[in-house]
């Protein structure tokens, strides 16, 4: 009996472990798809380096300042004192003119005419004149030898007087007419420069209508508009420094005169300072106004470079160490102002806080951080090993060159 059944038991036996076995390796598979599927275990943050600040308390550095453009103090707008048709221009804009030059001239035609028509009216009323004299002679003879009345010779008094009245009368017509044709003649009356042209060659100008705009020669102003909030601030007499736009020292100046109404469409109060040597500043050039306000400068205030600042939803925030724990949190900001590049802090910092300086992007809060310190020791222990490689390599250059 044992002879017979002995195969099939070990055939039985055979099978067992076979089934065994891959059951192991489905499980062995089973364990390996489930690692592969379950999420990856998360890298470590990275420690980063950030470089701080200490909060502490300074003074304002900047002032309010304004743009100006450099005018002359008195500006002339020159024009033909009659009417007429303008015929030529002598003078274009930038030129410089003397008292006495021709600017323009109109047609001088028509009151050439009536100047000659008054001239004939003066010899007529001469005439007039000197034939109610000589009459006025002669009557007074006849007086002298009583052939007439006195009453007679006092009519030729009264005619002759009335003869040169008329006479007078033409004359000073005449002299007017002189005059009109005169000024159909635009000339300059003071030294300075062209601004502007306003009529030109070939248009009819009304008596009075501004032809050429004149700089005059002398003191030069700063115009410059300053909004309401600062207009308090603004008073006459007050200093203020100019600084050309272009290369230029500053200049010295004083507030000469505040508008007294605002511009109906900028709404800003204009401003004119007059300046100390401005001859040498061009005529509409831009100018720097920073007008002097005592005691700005000694308000103590909180200043933190811009850097230091995000955005945190409608606010402004900065990330404040925590040297206890190596951490950074978020703390809101209240900016009042800018001073130069640095914002004016109004509420949220306490003097002896530090603060991030630079990276506020890349942080969160309660992320730990590592101090950044300047590695100035170790660039001046790199700078003997470095003048020792320098003679090193110089003695092997020597060293070749003496072996060739």
């Amino acid at each position: 009996m044992r002879t017979l059944f002995a195969p099939w038991l070990l055939q039985g036996a055979f099978f067992f472990r076979v089934r065994r076995t891959v059951r192991a390796a489905v499980g062995v598979a089973a364990a390996a798809v489930l690692a592969a599927c379950s999420p990856a275990e998360p890298p470590p943050e990275p420690l980063r380096a950030v470089k701080l600040l200490t909060v502490g308390v300074g003074v304002l550095q900047a002032r309010p300042e304004y743009s100006g453009e450099v005018r002359a103090r008195v500006e002339s707008r020159l024009g033909f004192r009659v009417a007429g048709k303008m015929v030529q221009r002598h003078v274009e804009p930038g030129q410089r003119v003397q008292p006495g030059q021709v600017l323009a001239q109109l047609d001088p035609q028509d009151y050439r005419l009536a100047a000659a028509a008054a001239q004939a009216q003066v010899s007529a009323a001469q005439t007039q004149a000197e034939l109610a004299a000589a009459e006025f002679r002669r009557f007074s003879q006849l007086k002298e030898q009583n052939f007439i009345s006195g009453a007679e010779l006092e009519r030729r008094e009264a005619t002759l007087k009335a003869a040169r009245a008329a006479l007078e009368q033409a004359r000073a017509q005449a002299s007017a007419q002189g005059n009109q044709a005169g000024y159909t003649r635009l000339v300059a009356d003071v030294a300075g420069v062209v601004t502007g042209i306003d009529a030109e060659a070939g248009q009819v100008v009304g008596a009075g209508t501004p032809v050429v705009r004149i700089a005059q020669d002398g003191p030069r102003d700063v115009v410059f508009s300053v909004p309401e909030d600062s207009l308090a601030r603004i008073k006459p007499g007050q200093p203020v420094a100019v600084q050309p736009w272009a290369e230029g020292a500053a200049l010295q100046g004083r507030v000469r005169e505040v508008s007294a109404s605002a511009d109906p469409v900028t709404r800003t109060y204009q401003v004119k300072a007059g300046i100390e040597g401005g001859g040498a500043l061009p005529l509409g050039s831009t100018v720097h106004v920073l007008p002097a306000l005592p005691g700005l400068d000694t308000v103590p205030v909180i200043k933190l470079p811009t850097t230091a600042l995000r955005q945190q939803g409608q606010g402004t925030a900065v990330w404040v160490y925590e040297q206890e724990s190596g951490t950074v949190r978020s703390q809101e900001v209240q900016i009042a102002t800018a001073d130069g590049n640095e914002a004016v802090v109004a509420a949220g910092l306490e003097p002896g806080m530090q603060v991030v300086s630079t990276g506020v992007h890349v942080l969160s809060p309660g992320q730990k951080v590592l101090v950044y310190k300047q590695k100035a020791a170790q660039a001046k222990s790199d700078q003997p090993l470095n003048a020792m490689k320098s003679i090193a390599f110089g003695a092997t250059a020597s060293a070749a060159s003496a072996a060739r």
